[in-house]
């Protein structure tokens, strides 16, 4: 399931959720992501992520069809929001569902990998200053989707 959503969610209420009432699944894989405070040495007052609509959900949902056809996935949840966020708020929930762990971490991983890199999201981030910057990409992130 892909969700893209402006709206806060409660990480532990989905998690609670997912794959609920299933006993197949042998292993749940998760990652959360969190607005920092302070990015390259500085304060950030707050982050502002911005998308194309249709076209991120799309994205998104060809990443995870990589993912399950790369995985034996029982499940599998992305939450990523977009607009304005304050640090501590939650970004993007992964959760993977699999028989068997191995599949549940490495597909968690992958996703998390190539939602960094190919998922078309742009950051604005605002120092306590006042000034506003784009975030720009990190060839350390493109180093960690290339594995795949």
């Amino acid at each position: 399931m892909i969700r893209v959503q402006a709206e806060p969610f409660d990480p532990g209420m989905e998690l609670a959720r997912f794959g609920q009432g299933r006993t197949d699944i042998g292993a749940v894989a998760t990652f959360l992501g969190l607005v920092r405070d302070v990015h390259g040495g500085e304060r950030i007052a707050a982050m502002t992520l911005e998308h194309y609509p249709g076209m991120t959900e799309r994205q998104l949902a060809a990443i995870e069809a990589e993912a399950r056809a790369r995985w034996p996935l029982d499940d599998c949840l992305v939450i990523h929001r977009y607009g304005r966020m304050l640090p501590g708020e939650p970004i993007v929930l992964v959760a993977t569902a699999s028989a068997h762990r191995h599949a549940a971490l490495e597909a968690c991983a992958f996703l998390i990998d190539w939602l960094k890199t190919k998922a078309p999201f742009w950051k604005l981030e605002e120092t306590e200053t006042g000034e506003s910057r784009w975030v720009e990409a990190r060839e350390s992130d493109e180093e960690a989707a290339a594995r795949w």
